[in-house]
């Protein structure tokens, strides 16, 4: 994709969130999400916080009242832009972002190349401007799905943001497989991914490190099938693995013990 077309997906993204939100009542607002402690306006909030973040304007001096469910200094952070506007109304909050994503697409439609490949700080370390558009795109995604989940209105879970967005968890899998679930060298494993936005991802073991693999193997040491939005999910820390493997969102053939291993590793966000 050329870089304006990442934009487009960024556009898109942010697009979807304003036509999920916009008929919303302060009760559909106000629905706690799959993220401890987190609203339906919660998430918003935390998007606006982050797009405000990146075009320079000051965080609010706030010190959230409840903490209880921050696990690290990442949430802590992301607590005082999400605390400070708890006390608005969901319609505000939506106003908001539109002011703010309105701002991004304007700067973001004005780069040149060169300028989407200048060196910046990412959250997943050093990148481009580029690099870091996409991993918007990416956390805007996620989290639609969790206000989508929550409010029980499925949607976007096909299409080129949702396709980028699985590609984005994908290829941490090597990682997961080689790494976290310590797979022995020879092991090759093969994720189908079902769904339009779906994908096989082959990744195989070799000197203790997991690389994807250019072709499927005729007989890989385990198969996990799942649906696009079980992999999200699981791969963004969202259900809890043992629940997915026993509500049988998950299939695995071939070894058992090592494809639950994977399985109950994949989580890769923070």
């Amino acid at each position: 994709m050329s870089n304006q077309q990442v934009v487009d997906l960024m556009e898109r993204v942010w697009g979807s969130i304003d036509s999920l939100c916009a008929p919303l009542t302060e009760v559909q607002w106000k629905t706690p999400t799959d993220c401890p402690g987190w609203s339906v306006q919660d998430q918003v909030s935390h998007l606006v916080g982050a797009e405000s973040y990146i075009l320079g304007n000051p965080r609010p001096d706030h010190t959230p009242a409840d903490t209880g469910h921050v696990k690290n200094d990442v949430g802590q952070s992301n607590e005082v832009v999400v605390d400070y506007r708890r006390s608005w109304s969901g319609q505000k909050v939506l106003e908001e972002f539109r002011e703010l994503t309105g701002q991004r697409l304007g700067l973001l439609r004005g780069l040149t190349d060169e300028e989407f490949a200048v060196e910046t700080q990412t959250p997943i370390g050093p990148g481009t401007v580029a690099e870091f558009v996409r991993i918007r795109i990416f956390d805007a995604w996620v989290h639609e799905q969790d206000m989508r989940r929550a409010l029980s209105i499925p949607g976007e879970l096909e299409g080129p943001v949702a396709e980028h967005s699985v590609g984005r968890v994908a290829r941490a899998m090597p990682f997961v497989v080689a790494r976290k679930a310590q797979a022995p060298d020879g092991v090759t494993v093969v994720l189908d991914i079902t769904g339009t936005a779906g994908r096989v991802v082959s990744v195989g073991i070799d000197g203790g490190r997991g690389s994807e693999l250019d072709s499927e193997p005729p007989s890989p040491t385990v198969r996990i099938t799942l649906d696009v939005e079980t992999f999200a999910c699981l791969g963004c820390g969202r259900i809890d693995p043992t629940e997915a493997l026993k509500a049988g969102r998950v299939t695995i053939t071939g070894g058992k013990s090592l494809g639950e291993s994977i399985v109950k590793q994949m989580n890769i966000m923070i």
